[in-house]
């Protein structure tokens, strides 16, 4: 009997996987990386009320895009009041620095929110009022984050974010005529690598690529798994039906002194071994006798006698496919079945070994062995007799 091997599953998913690392890790897929710089801020400034110097150091500042990663520093000036504009777009914006004395000739830096123009505008309109540098601080919503500038044209001048609640707390202080000190100074690199536009769409036709071999592979799975479920299902009909017509077959139970089989001589061609006394056997069509255990699994493969290859089913009548086949329990054979299957063959064997004898002591033997041949023959059919009509009844078979 063919098997057939059950498909599985798993090779497609590495098939897929594979080729998604292939274009995450194919030559080109990273794009350039997005280098940044942070910001160290210092702020000094006077408490009136103490009369002390307070300052702090955070890194909490970024860099823009287009700004000279170098140290700035000068006094903080922010938009005055009376412009209404803190956001600094207004090319006439006019800073309050608190500075003593006045600005002067001393460095100062532009504080202003974020929002109402671009970055660039911002920066040009306080570097066209002589600001060192340019600290805009966040929006509120943004929390302690900072975001990328991009003000490309802005010139030499140094620009920095800071987040909401640092430039609130240096804007009042100013707006209050604190001057505030601020010192900046160059942070930590920070390198971010992403993916370029055309490394997206490379990742993109590899991933759909993926899918459509992994739809493809799915369906292939399914189409195989149901063949392979038919066929099992096709078998195991065949060889239940097959089951159904072996178990028509006779049966017998081997007795101890039973005429026509020789236990120390014959033995199963299956199992190669004697027949022992009790063992149950299956009779085939072709007279063949075999242990039932070992000659039932043996027809259920290969419906064939093991000796003489005599095709059992067809021996049985069945043609066709193995259809509509009722079970049928099959009775044992009564011993005057088999020997009556070798009856001829013994007195075959009696007769040549009567005629090798001289021709005066087989004319003395004939009428022993006509005598001895029908004392077994009277036997044997009421043997047979006895069987048929236990098998009426419906009794037990010995």
């Amino acid at each position: 009997m063919a098997w057939r091997r059950r498909p599985e599953a798993g090779v497609g998913a590495r098939g897929a996987l594979a080729l998604l690392a292939l274009a995450l890790y194919a030559p080109g897929a990273r794009g350039r990386a997005l280098e940044w710089y942070s910001a160290v801020v210092s702020t000094e400034y006077v408490d009136p009320r103490s009369n002390r110097t307070v300052w702090s150091v955070s890194e909490s500042g970024r860099f823009g895009d287009s700004s000279p990663k170098e140290a700035a520093q000068g006094v903080v000036g922010v938009p005055r009041a009376a412009d209404r504009d803190p956001e600094g777009c207004a090319p006439d914006t006019r800073f309050l620095v608190p500075a003593p004395g006045g600005r002067g000739g001393a460095p100062w830096v532009a504080l202003v929110a974020r929002g109402g123009c671009t970055f660039k505008e911002k920066v040009l309109v306080a570097a066209r009022r002589n600001a060192s540098a340019v600290v805009l601080y966040n929006d509120e919503g943004h929390g302690n984050l900072t975001t990328p500038m991009s003000h490309a044209g802005t010139g030499n001048i140094v620009v920095i974010m800071v987040s909401y609640p640092k430039g609130r707390e240096i804007f009042d202080l100013v707006q209050k005529g604190i001057a505030v000190k601020m010192t900046i100074e160059v942070g930590t690199r920070h390198v971010q690598e992403f993916i370029s536009g055309q490394s997206v769409v490379f990742v993109a036709i590899a991933f759909i690529t993926m899918m459509i071999i992994s739809l493809a592979w799915l369906i292939f799975y399914y189409i195989q798994r149901f063949l392979y479920n038919g066929s099992q299902f096709g078998s195991q009909s065949h060889r239940k039906e097959a089951k159904k017509i072996i178990g028509q077959l006779p049966l017998h139970t081997v007795k101890h002194g039973e005429k026509g089989i020789d236990v120390d001589a014959e033995n199963c061609a299956v199992c190669i071994e004697n027949f022992k006394v009790k063992d149950i056997i299956r009779i085939l069509p072709c007279k063949h006798i075999f242990h039932r255990i070992c000659i039932d699994p043996w027809l259920l493969d290969h419906r064939t006698c093991p000796m003489c290859k005599l095709d059992v089913i067809k021996a049985l009548g069945y043609w066709g496919e193995l259809e509509d086949v009722q079970e049928t329990p099959a009775p044992e054979s009564t011993p005057g079945s088999i020997l009556a299957a070798n009856l001829s063959i013994t007195l075959q064997d009696d007769r040549s070994e009567g005629s090798s004898l001289p021709s005066s002591s087989a004319s003395d033997s004939a009428p022993q062995c006509d005598a001895s041949f029908k004392e077994d023959a009277s036997e044997n059919t009421a043997l047979l007799e006895t069987g048929r009509s236990d098998l009426q009844r419906g009794g037990p078979i010995s």
